[in-house]
């Protein structure tokens, strides 16, 4: 028996009203249980945090996939390469929390904590643990350029056009504001 879960429920509940103790007792109980599968809950997050993968990208994209009603994250790495990894479903409390978290956290670096989980006996799907916000700080151009002949579906006289249109430099660094204005002029905003 854990008493500091009693402990904590006890203080959570306040002192206890001269002539109420069975119904504080009720509501100590009450919170030593709710505070027991709340520990159990923390330690198995825990526990998927310590052996998740970890790697920064850029979050370029939340949407929520049709067909498993997952939240969809689109992530770049730092070289450049596009990675697509899943939540829980939206209608769970932690799916709903992780695709919040990752909404307000597009157009930013993040540190990625990424588990696989099984699908079936031949395939597993790269699902989210946490993210870490990291900055909105700047993109090499190079990547920003890849990101934008992505966008550009590989033409790259549409790609180059954007990017002289938005007046970006060819070397050193662009804010995501910047790539953002790129990609709006590549879809003629």
């Amino acid at each position: 028996m854990d008493y500091s879960l009693v402990i904590a429920a006890a203080q959570a509940a306040g002192p206890c009203p001269v002539g109420e103790e069975p119904s504080w007792g009720r509501r100590v109980h009450a919170l030593t249980v709710d505070l027991h599968l709340i520990a159990q809950q923390a330690a198995q997050d825990i526990d998927r945090l310590e052996s998740a993968s970890r790697f920064v990208a850029f979050l370029e994209d939340v949407g929520i996939e049709e067909s498993s009603r997952r939240g969809l994250l689109t992530l770049r790495s730092p070289a450049g390469e596009t990675e697509h990894i899943r939540t829980e479903q939206q209608e769970t409390d932690r799916g709903r929390d992780l695709i919040e978290r990752a909404r307000g956290l597009r157009g930013r670096w993040v540190l990625v904590f990424r588990y696989n989980e099984k699908a079936s006996a031949t395939r597993s799907v790269r699902m989210l643990a946490h993210l870490m916000d990291l900055g909105d700080g700047a993109i090499a151009v190079n990547l920003a350029k890849k990101m934008l002949l992505d966008d550009a579906d590989g033409a790259v006289p549409r790609a180059q056009a954007a990017w002289a249109e938005a007046g970006l430099p060819d070397s050193g660094a662009v804010s995501v504001e910047q790539l953002q204005q790129a990609r709006a002029g590549l879809r003629g905003e």
